[in-house]
């Protein structure tokens, strides 16, 4: 079992409702919510969006027959990371945690199981992610998304007689649109933190992962679409917002590099 967490939010005057109802629809198709149980944190959403929630935790309840489906109501937009973090904090202990976004397609069923197991085989995977198909991590590559110069290397799972052969794509940085935390990761450095509002939660993560004695990696077998192919209002905003921010990002790596900065952080922090 895991704890899948996601949080919605539908900027003033834009409503992303259609986006959140494509990932709950998926959602729906794919995870066996008797296993694994979710949590949306609302960072400020509109009437329809709040309706589609209401209705799907009445739908998930009816199903499982248990609270497998809650709401955290924030009432306002407190960042991705707290978001995620206000979930996070119902985390049992040795469960893994999933990030997910709230505008991503995931076609095939199984993924979530699948990803659980790819981390009880190799416990030293930190962060494991479902691959969009625009990344560029290749081990053919030799420059990665990121624009870091190392490719991604292909890894096979330790494996057991009559288990499955699972493959996985060693990268710097497994892209946070949907990824699973290992619990004794999260052990080590506590919740997710970013520089203001949005962006960097994902990659800062990935630093920490690896200076924890953890590696991130992709497993790149399901389809996963991203449903927001930008140009709206809030895109052009979140471009902007991150952009201002990357001087800050960047110090903040080399501040975890050096030891300036303690890697491990409450679900609070705020590194603006």
């Amino acid at each position: 079992m895991a704890l899948i967490a996601m949080v919605a939010y539908d900027p003033p005057g834009e409503s992303r409702t259609a986006l959140l109802r494509g990932t709950l629809e998926s959602l729906s198709r794919t995870v066996d919510f008797r296993k694994h149980r979710m949590f949306v944190v609302s960072n400020g959403i509109c009437d329809e969006s709040r309706d589609l929630l209401n209705f799907w935790t009445a739908s998930t309840l009816t199903r499982t027959l248990e609270p497998m489906f809650e709401i955290i109501e924030n009432g306002q937009n407190i960042g991705t990371a707290r978001g995620i973090n206000r979930a996070w904090e119902n985390r049992k202990p040795g469960e893994n945690c999933w990030k997910i976004d709230s505008d991503i397609l995931l076609h095939e069923p199984g993924w979530a199981d699948k990803c659980d197991e790819c981390i009880a085989r190799d416990p030293t995977i930190g962060i494991i992610g479902l691959k969009r198909k625009d990344l560029a991590e290749s081990p053919n590559q030799s420059k990665d998304h990121w624009g870091h110069s190392a490719p991604s290397t292909l890894h096979m799972l330790p494996h057991n007689p009559g288990e499955t052969w699972l493959i996985v794509e060693k990268v710097y940085h497994a892209m946070g649109t949907c990824q699973l935390y290992n619990s004794a990761l999260l052990d080590k450095i506590g919740y997710l933190v970013q520089i203001g509002t949005y962006g960097f939660d994902d990659s800062l993560a990935a630093v920490r992962c690896e200076l924890a004695g953890f590696y991130s990696c992709f497993y790149p077998h399901y389809n996963i679409d991203h449903m927001d192919h930008g140009g709206t209002r809030y895109t052009k905003w979140k471009e902007q917002y991150a952009g201002e921010r990357m001087a800050k990002y960047s110090a903040c790596v080399q501040a975890y590099r050096s030891g300036q900065r303690d890697i491990r952080h409450g679900p609070d922090e705020d590194l603006s």
